[in-house]
């Protein structure tokens, strides 16, 4: 069932409502506040082009050109020759979910009232977004300042009737697109092709679907984390709250929490003499390692909350005082740093993962049958899986290089210095789905060695135990292992792992 239309004003758009419209395609409208902050700087900019006023972007050229005049009978030329020009994009499209939260969150920040685009052109983005016609957007091709320029211009060529766009699956031209659902292609006036794509709504867009997934993931690591202790017969008190107020960071605590919470009437897990006087790291060590993971997620969260409502435009106008300023908000920076944060905190969960898994199969350290299977030899049951995790946290470490070290000059070295945010953006997508894979091989393992033992699990655990076991059988013999995989990745990122309580 669709969610009731989201109104926009550039002021109040969330995270999670992103997600909306990107995933439920949740309809998009305008407030009447913001129609009216639209047209108060729309008329900013028909008073500078009738006074012929030399200004950035509005009757000069860009970048490089930024010195050069452009005579008043090309400026909407100019407009149209820049959206051509910048859409030179490379690479696979960016899937729908990606392009619709860019719509959306472009549409916010024109919404504002500091762009000067008119509303009819505005109106025409939102009608796009809620009649499901998708510009294909390539993945390559921005520094991350000034603003995501060739993706965002990807996204204007089809509002002019070129480029491509996919409705209801079916990629077409531009024109077609917008003729398939009765809209008419606009053309470009002073301001609104600049307006359009001075932003940075591509690696904004990216880090939303991004921190939403990672959220998910955070609480099923949590979860199957307390699966394998109980599976190892792990010391719980190391999760004490005395402990954590010592040291007292808000995630740890939380971690902590959470894994007592999930361990609640455990029959499985020991004191601390009993079998042994301390569990190694990735079991002790959780809360902390799990916890520094939770407080980077709230500080990028708060950070990417502030960029879905913010003016990231070059000129900005402002009405009430009439001041046009040239400045750098397109610059990418706040989000590249912590979009490469995030990768890091989020493949902690995979690395801590995959080391609690080499625990359950290696039967030197668990106690339970060489690679949880019975029969040894005749059947190699989950030898390969961890081989799998090994991989693909592998593969994180490379990823999660920061793009945003990284810096190349453009535009004849006027801009000198760029974020690299969107790669940033791109990469930490790819992080957070491994990360998932990675943890849904502990969840299968970390299943099947509770099948060895007796005793009731707790509270948390048994519920994802349940889950699991719902959809997939314990490992008997040998069997296509990829199917089951699949299944338990689909699980972690569906967020059904943990109880509905702890969501």
């Amino acid at each position: 069932m669709k969610q009731p239309m989201i109104l926009l004003d550039g002021e109040h758009l969330t995270i999670k409502q992103v997600v909306e419209i990107a995933l439920n395609r949740t309809a998009l409208g305008l407030t009447e506040e913001a129609v009216e902050k639209i047209q108060r700087s729309r008329q900013m900019v028909e008073k500078m082009v009738h006074e012929q006023k030399v200004v950035y972007g509005i009757t000069t050229g860009f970048g490089k050109f930024s010195d050069i005049v452009i005579p008043k009978e090309d400026v909407s030329r100019l407009q149209e020759n820049l959206i051509m020009s910048h859409a030179c994009g490379m690479g696979q499209p960016y899937p729908t979910e990606v392009v619709r939260a860019i719509m959306a969150l472009r549409i916010n920040a024109l919404s504002k009232g500091f762009s000067g685009i008119r509303l009819e052109t505005l109106q025409l983005l939102i009608e796009m977004c809620n009649r499901g016609v998708h510009p294909i957007i390539p993945e390559q091709g921005s520094l991350g300042a000034s603003g995501d320029l060739a993706p965002l211009a990807h996204m204007v060529l089809v509002m002019l009737g070129k480029g491509e766009a996919e409705v209801n699956g079916t990629r077409m031209p531009g024109a077609k697109a917008l003729q398939t659902v009765g809209l008419p292609p606009v053309q470009l006036e002073a301001k609104e092709g600049l307006a359009l794509i001075n932003g940075t709504q591509a690696m904004t867009a990216q880090l939303c679907l991004a921190l939403y997934d990672a959220r998910v993931v955070m609480e099923s690591a949590e979860v199957i984390a307390a699966m394998t202790v109980e599976a190892l017969r792990g010391i719980p008190k190391a999760f004490d709250p005395q402990l954590h107020l010592v040291r007292p960071h808000p995630g740890q605590q939380e971690s902590a929490r959470r894994l007592l919470i999930h361990l609640q009437g455990s029959e499985r897990t020991t004191e601390q003499g009993e079998l042994r006087v301390q569990d190694p790291y990735s079991l002790r060590c959780i809360p902390q390692v799990h916890g520094a993971t939770r407080d980077t997620l709230e500080y990028v969260w708060a950070a990417v909350s502030r960029e879905c409502n913010s003016v990231t435009d070059n000129p900005v106008l402002f009405s009430e005082t009439g001041d046009i300023i040239s400045g750098g908000n397109f610059h990418g920076q706040p989000m590249a740093l912590v979009a490469d944060f995030l990768a890091i905190a989020v493949s902690e969960l995979a690395n801590i993962s995959e080391r609690r898994t080499e625990r359950l199969v290696n039967p030197q350290l668990s106690g339970l049958p060489g690679f949880l299977t019975e029969k040894g030899g005749l059947h190699s049951g989950f030898m390969i899986t961890q081989y799998v995790a090994a991989s693909i946290v592998s593969e994180n470490k490379v990823l999660c290089h920061p793009a945003s070290v990284d810096s190349i000059p453009s535009s004849a070295n006027q801009e000198d210095h760029v974020s690299m945010g969107t790669t940033a953006a791109r990469k930490l997508r790819t992080v957070v789905a491994n990360s998932a894979k990675v943890l849904s091989i502990e969840y299968l393992a970390a299943a099947q060695a509770i099948d060895f033992g007796t005793g009731r699990l707790g509270a948390g655990t048994q519920w994802a135990y349940d889950q699991l076991r719902k959809v997939i059988p314990r490992l008997q013999e040998d069997r296509e292992m990829y199917a089951d995989l699949a299944k338990a990745e689909e699980l972690v990122l569906q967020g059904v792992v943990y109880p509905p309580s702890m969501c």
